[in-house]
């Protein structure tokens, strides 16, 4: 599927391809970093639920998180993966940068009411394309909840919109 997509882009795109020399047109480069902080409430995971029909008793009703091996409300794994959308949809690469593929990996939980920091960094510039790195830790703890790279399709920054632009 990424094969396609990335065909189908070049080939409709090619010439703005072809005339982009990597990281020339861009106000970040390779190693660059931004992180966003969220602490997610029960009632901000009650509203996820209701959004996507996610109902997972492990994520809303504590007297049956306890009988799990977690023994506590957990965050939905998505909800934590939203962070890093925000990351790279506001703050780096930032507006007008579009998700092509993620890989993810979930090795412990995030339990409501804990902080969590999603941290992005640039790994690799080719024309349009942008891999980065992704983490999450949970605050205070340092303990990973979710990490993995991601695959985007960038606009030059002269093609790019404001940040806040919604036209």
């Amino acid at each position: 599927m990424f094969r396609l997509l990335h065909r189908s882009f070049t080939a409709k795109h090619s010439k703005c391809v072809q005339s982009v020399i990597p990281g020339s047109f861009y106000h970040f480069r390779t190693g660059d970093s931004a992180e966003l902080t969220r602490t997610f409430t029960a009632d901000d995971v009650l509203t996820f639920a209701s959004l996507c029909g996610d109902r997972n008793p492990l994520h809303l009703d504590e007297e049956y998180a306890r009988t799990t091996r977690f023994g506590r409300c957990i965050v939905h794994g998505v909800l934590i993966n939203g962070l890093i959308s925000a990351v790279l949809g506001t703050k780096l690469p930032g507006p007008g940068a579009i998700f092509v593929s993620q890989e993810i990996k979930c090795p412990a939980p995030l339990y409501v009411n804990e902080s969590v920091t999603a941290a992005v960094e640039i790994l690799d510039i080719r024309k349009t394309w942008v891999v980065c790195s992704t983490i999450c830790t949970a605050t205070g703890t340092e303990k990973v909840v979710m990490s993995g790279k991601v695959h985007l399709v960038v606009p030059r920054d002269d093609h790019r919109p404001a940040a806040g632009d919604n036209s």
